[in-house]
């Protein structure tokens, strides 16, 4: 697949992405942002593509370039396998300045063929990058050679760094698999029920929470795109009933051309906080359309339900009325919203960064009137609305925690980087466990004095003469 003027246009003016939705007297936006200078992407394209397709699990994945692009995405992010392992291993031509002179394919192609003959993947995936890319390396040409000489599926993504951001990058991972995976297979059955699950990527395992309460309802996840998936599953999604999407609109490109080629709607939900966990089985029974299903789906949410009233009592009880401040992106900005207020916290506050439209209308509507909302949040800019709103906790990734340390108060991490699962129902416990274990956790007691050297100078000069008080005694 070639990448384009034309091709990049087209995933940024995606037509199912809410931030190109027509409003009145304006023009269609991008899914873009204008660089500024000493500002942060949030991750190029390269990222991205990485981000959408490392969790293949039994697929190798080879980047093309200097070895420094090797120290992508996998390494940082928890998608869990319940199987292979050969997605966590790096590999990369390692191109050198002799190689950007005289090119590098006949590397590529050597390389190929010597993961071929090492793993026998079941497919490998060659990523370009901005080096491969500005020196003019014809990677597809490379990839259909080797392919046909090895017979094993070789899946170029043209996604260099410099296209455009990580959500493009999402996006040009998406449009591979259409063009070169997705229709290449066939199950072995099918079945009324099947549906794809796009946008998971099992961080932290957090998707074996889900598929056992599918399985209950005689729901089959017939392809994970791409959590925990491994690529045969992939190549016959186009047999699925329903794609349920899952990461806001990262590959939300993909989910619509799978509606127009194959008839396959989609709906986006959460699987975060309980109520929105009981819609999204909810919309997805109903969108199957079976009446005894939709009987199914009750009972189990009335049973999952109960329970959690039990277990979630305590915690409930010591959580009510904290208030928090929520920095994330994308579809958690208002999930976590929804988690937090089902366990009876208080959202003061929230980020809207990389938030759809549609997102930001979902996080008015739980905020109300009151609430504070982020566009471009930075240390100083948290820690104000923090003094601001009296906030007790700190909800953001890992890179905010020191923030939180710095304000003296409690700090969760939801981002990719957490070992801890937050979805489903059995994903809401162990959240409320983690929150309360931050909140009472006695650190924050003593953080909190004043230090020594902030106490005042008649208090030090009293408590340097303490030893006129000593016994006479103590000096013989």
């Amino acid at each position: 697949m070639k990448i384009t003027q034309a091709k990049i246009n087209e995933l940024l003016t995606e037509p199912g992405c809410e931030h190109n939705s027509q409003k009145s007297g304006e023009k269609k936006k991008v899914c873009s942002q204008q660089a500024q200078p000493g500002a942060a992407q949030g991750g190029c394209a390269f990222d991205g593509a990485m981000i959408a397709l490392v969790p293949i699990t039994d697929a190798a994945h080879l980047v093309h370039g200097p070895i420094a692009c090797a120290g992508n995405s996998w390494g940082s992010r928890g998608s869990l396998s319940s199987g292979p392992m050969l997605y966590k291993m790096g590999f990369t031509t390692d191109l050198s300045e002799n190689d950007v002179i005289f090119g590098g394919e006949k590397k590529l192609y050597k390389a190929i063929l010597d993961i071929h003959k090492r793993y026998n993947p079941a497919a490998i995936f060659v990523y370009s990058t901005c080096v491969t890319a500005l020196i003019g390396e014809d990677m597809d040409a490379v990839c259909q050679a080797a392919a046909k000489k090895i017979n094993t599926p070789i899946i170029p993504i043209n996604s260099p760094g410099f296209v455009g951001s990580k959500n493009l990058g999402n996006r040009i991972g998406g449009e591979a698999l259409l063009e070169y995976v997705v229709g290449t297979g066939e199950p072995e059955y099918v079945t009324p029920y099947d549906i794809n699950l796009i946008g998971e990527y099992n961080i932290a395992g957090e998707m074996w929470n889900i598929l056992p309460l599918l399985k209950k309802l005689g729901i089959r996840v017939l392809s994970k795109i791409t959590g925990d998936a491994r690529y045969e599953e992939i190549t016959y999604a186009h047999r699925a009933k329903l794609n349920v999407m899952i990461c806001s609109k990262a590959l939300i490109n993909m989910a619509r051309k799978m509606e127009e080629r194959y008839g396959i709607p989609y709906i986006e939900e959460s699987f975060f906080g309980i109520e929105d966990m009981n819609r999204c089985l909810r919309n997805i029974a109903a969108k199957l359309g079976d009446a005894e299903l939709q009987a199914r789906t009750e009972q189990l949410i009335a049973e999952e339900n109960a329970k959690l009233d039990i277990t979630l009592a305590p915690y409930r009880e010591r959580l009510k009325g904290r208030k928090v401040v929520i920095y994330t992106g994308g579809v958690k900005s208002w999930s976590i919203i929804s988690a937090a207020q089902d366990l009876g916290m208080d959202v003061v506050a929230t980020s809207t960064k990389k938030s759809t439209e549609e997102d930001k209308a979902k996080i008015k509507k739980l905020l109300g009137k009151d609430g504070v909302t982020l566009e471009k949040g930075n240390p100083q800019e948290i820690l104000r609305v923090i003094d601001d709103t009296k906030a007790e906790m700190l909800i953001a990734g890992g890179r905010n925690q020191y923030t939180a340390l710095k304000a003296r108060i409690p700090f969760l991490d939801i981002n990719q980087e957490r070992h801890h699962t937050y979805a489903g129902y059995s994903g809401m416990v162990e959240m409320a466990r983690e929150l309360d274990e931050a909140l009472h956790s006695p650190v924050w007691e003593q953080i909190r004095k004043p230090a020594p050297w902030d106490l005042g100078n008649e208090i030090l000069a009293e408590s340097s003469l303490d030893w006129l008080d000593l016994p006479e005694e103590i000096f013989v």
